[in-house]
């Protein structure tokens, strides 16, 4: 089930929410465990097996370590939890993948080749594992008590929210509110806002870019010219961040109106000026994630120079696997790992000594680049699509294929997603903090009532969407 589905939007959303604060509260984390069970299996019935067993052995074993005493004992079990979590991860996301790349090996040494079935790839498997690691691990480390309540681990490694789509939440982070939350109605209010601002990301810029994005990159190569790739590889740019940061607002904001408090995902990235900053700014949680449990056990920064960078690289090669199982992954992975360990030794300096518009061109010409990699599923599309790019190469498309592709409706689009990458309230902020000028008490008034006027048409504008059933993918499922 989809957030942005007739169903979610219309029935199970206005039950969930009806029935949660209706029913005691001793028995609303078995309701949200159930409805998030449910919506889960909605599209993955078969499949809502595995969550469970994810549910069944961390609990299982996180009880187990946490009676035995610290040392050997404690150690195993958690490397067995660590091993056993990345193994499911493993099955179902890179079997095919790993089997795929043996077989090339195998038919050079003219050996018989493997068979393996397809495995489906559950949905969110990459989301509720990391969540589950992520509480195995600190709970060996003390920093978190064990849950002793099978419903209440069950309900945040499920929580419906953030089950498909993310973002990543520590156990830490939400362990209080799982025991006892509070909401009133100016959380409720802002949970209600961040929602409509999220599916206003998703069904108003995200859809629109990723239809010309999708047209741009269906083309044969031969078709393709420089104007273009560069149209394509410029809105899939803005449409996997109006999608990505989208489906995280949305999830904040049911997450605040059910109680729950989740750390922000998405910090305006396209106005950063490095890719280290692109990477503080740029899925957050899972940025953290890495850092936090790969980087820093490895030895972080707190390492000789060629082994901090070895760290990065191993990170980031591994960061582009968890996205999805192709070697195009691993090179855009390669690529954001080569590029943070470039802005470690002298080049930083240079960086640092252009104008700040030409470092900001250098950081987002180095996303869009790796964007390819990251849109095109083999590597001969990709390097062939660059090089169009660089106009090396370029294809013979038919006459006004580009305005055909990019009517004036998708231009608005376009210019509209370029300005919301710019976080305009603290420009805002900023103005008001360095000038005298004082808003008249009507204009704030004003403000006010043009801020709920435009959240109610983006919401009716989406919802519209929703209900005619417009281009709506949900990338997602590649995770």
């Amino acid at each position: 089930m989809l957030f942005t589905s007739t169903v979610f939007l219309f029935l199970f959303l206005p039950l969930v929410l009806l029935l949660h604060y209706a029913l005691p509260a001793n028995l609303r984390n078995l309701f949200l465990l159930l409805a998030s069970l449910f919506f889960y299996a909605w599209g993955e019935v078969f499949y809502a097996g595995i969550i469970l067993v994810s549910m069944g052995m961390n609990y299982t074993l996180a009880r187990v370590m946490a009676n035995l005493p610290a040392g050997g004992p404690r150690r195993t079990v958690l490397i067995i939890t660590v091993t056993l979590n990345l193994g499911l991860l493993g099955w179902f996301k890179y079997a095919n993948f790993i089997v795929d790349n043996l077989n090339g090996l195998l038919h050079l040494c003219n050996v018989s080749l493997i068979h393996l079935d397809t495995v489906h790839l559950p949905i969110g498997i990459s989301f509720f594992t990391f969540q589950a690691l992520s509480y195995v691990v600190d709970a060996y480390f003390g920093k978190v008590a064990v849950q002793r309540r099978f419903v209440d681990l069950g309900l945040y490694i499920a929580l419906f929210p953030q089950l498909i789509a993310g973002p990543i939440v520590r156990y830490y982070d939400i362990a209080a509110e799982i025991v006892y939350r509070r909401v009133d109605l100016k959380r409720f209010a802002y949970g209600i806002r961040r929602f409509i601002i999220g599916i206003g990301k998703k069904m108003v810029l995200a859809n629109p870019m990723g239809e010309v994005a999708d047209t741009v990159f269906a083309l044969s190569p031969g078709e393709w010219t420089t104007p273009l790739a560069w149209l394509g590889i410029a809105c899939y740019t803005l449409q996997i961040y109006f999608d990505f940061s989208g489906y995280s607002d949305m999830a904040i904001g049911l997450g605040r109106m059910l109680g729950f408090t989740f750390k922000e995902n998405f910090r305006y990235p396209y106005t950063a000026s490095s890719i280290r900053e692109f990477w503080r700014r740029w899925h957050i949680s899972l940025s953290t994630w890495f850092r936090d449990y790969l980087y820093i056990p490895m030895g972080g920064s707190h390492v000789s120079p060629l082994r901090t960078i070895a760290n990065l690289w191993i990170v980031f090669l591994l960061c582009g696997l968890w996205h999805g199982s192709s070697w195009n992954f691993v090179i855009w992975g390669g690529l954001h790992g080569f590029f943070l360990s470039l802005e470690r030794t002298r080049f930083e300096q240079i960086r640092r000594w252009l104008w700040r518009p030409l470092q900001h061109a250098y950081a987002l010409l180095v996303v869009m680049l790796a964007w390819v990699f990251f849109r095109l599923e083999t590597l001969p599309e990709a390097l062939a699509f660059i090089a169009v790019m660089a106009g090396v190469r370029e294809g013979q498309a038919p006459p006004l294929l580009t305005l055909e592709l990019f009517p004036i409706e998708h231009q608005l689009v376009f210019m509209g997603a370029i300005l919301s990458c710019v976080s305009w309230s603290s420009i805002g902020g900023w103005i008001k903090g360095t000038t005298t000028f004082r808003w008249p008490l009507w204009m704030s008034v004003g403000g006010h009532v043009l801020d709920v006027t435009a959240l109610m048409a983006i919401l009716i504008f989406s919802i519209m969407n929703v209900a005619v059933g417009t281009y709506n993918p949900f990338i997602y499922f590649r995770f």
